[in-house]
């Protein structure tokens, strides 16, 4: 590469999850796998949270715009990673890398206020339940995801800009499967202060306020339970909000591990596994801890189906 210049950076080469080329193929179908059931999972929330009447309620508005956003952070990485595992030369054009590493940021900053969302949501419902529908309206719900996703398109647009504005002319072979910060700052031939300074202060700012909106949530939302009496209205209390906590436990867990590790453990295999976890993994689970935990999604995956097949059987006779 020709130093100084960014227009002489046409195309990055993404090294992948693993260079062996014996494991290219099975990786292609378990990724494939997993993106396959994410897609149907999420498309699945989707459509029952906007069919159904019974789940058109504040929790569903937000967990239908979580499914929304799990679809778009794994459909960002997962169509290009897949072609990659079939492909001899893992390239990705400049303006290709740019648009994921931008729709990446989009999605995965949604996703972190979404959950803060969802968790004041599960507050007002649980310490002030005859006020639910009032503090939390329609206008209100609208409001919070609108914020959210100008808040993440705005986020997104800003790191990217930082980090693109680099110019490239050492190498151009990203050690990761997609584009991501770390591994494009550690290409650059600048100086990278700036750009990383700017990475590290959003990153910052966004887990500190989500993670604290979520934390006093629910440190109410556990007073408020304990007051409780009886033994099976803490359990239908607890119920309301076990799904979402499991859902922010496991991705907020990955996300400290992966930026509250020991400079001297930190590394980019750890950063691919860390990524493969909050980008295609948690999307993947996201679907099944709300069906599988969740007594309303139940009752309107039967009431769905028992509709479908009414129909089929009106039309067939």
């Amino acid at each position: 590469m020709v130093p100084g210049n960014l227009s002489h950076v046409t195309t990055f080469i993404l090294i992948g999850i693993s260079e062996h080329p014996e494991f290219q193929v099975p990786l292609f179908f378990i990724f494939l796998a997993i993106y396959g059931v994410t897609v149907t999972g999420n498309v699945g929330i989707i459509t029952l949270t906007s069919i159904d009447s019974q789940l058109h309620t504040p929790m569903y508005f937000f967990l239908r715009h979580l499914a929304l956003i799990n679809l778009g952070n794994s459909t960002v990485i997962a169509p290009q990673m897949l072609i990659n595992f079939l492909v001899e030369k893992k390239t990705i054009s400049y303006y290709g890398c740019a648009t994921q590493h931008g729709g990446f940021l989009v999605f995965i900053v949604a996703e972190i206020f979404m959950l803060a969302v969802m968790a004041y949501d599960r507050y007002v419902a649980i310490c002030n339940p005859l006020l639910y529908m009032v503090v939390v309206s329609r206008k209100v719900c609208i409001l919070l995801v609108v914020l959210t996703y100008i808040y993440s398109f705005s986020t997104a647009v800003t790191v990217t800009s930082c980090v693109f504005s680099m110019s490239y002319c050492s190498s151009n072979v990203i050690n990761h499967f997609y584009c991501d910060n770390v591994p494009l700052l550690a290409l650059s031939c600048s100086d990278t202060h700036l750009p990383e300074t700017i990475v590290f202060i959003s990153a910052a700012i966004n887990l500190f306020f989500s993670i604290t909106i979520v934390l006093v949530s629910y440190f109410h939302i556990i007073l408020a339970i304990l007051r409780i009496r009886s033994a099976e209205g803490r359990k239908k209390a607890f119920s309301t909000c076990a799904s979402h906590m499991t859902a922010v436990t496991v991705f907020y867990g990955t996300l400290l591990f992966m930026y509250l590790q020991p400079q001297s453990n930190h590394s980019l295999d750890t950063d691919k596994v860390a990524s493969v976890f909050y980008t295609l993994v948690i999307p993947m689970l996201n679907p099944m801890i709300y069906s599988l935990r969740n007594k309303d999604v139940k009752q309107a995956v039967k009431r769905v189906l028992t509709n479908a097949c009414q129909n089929f059987k009106k039309h067939v006779i």
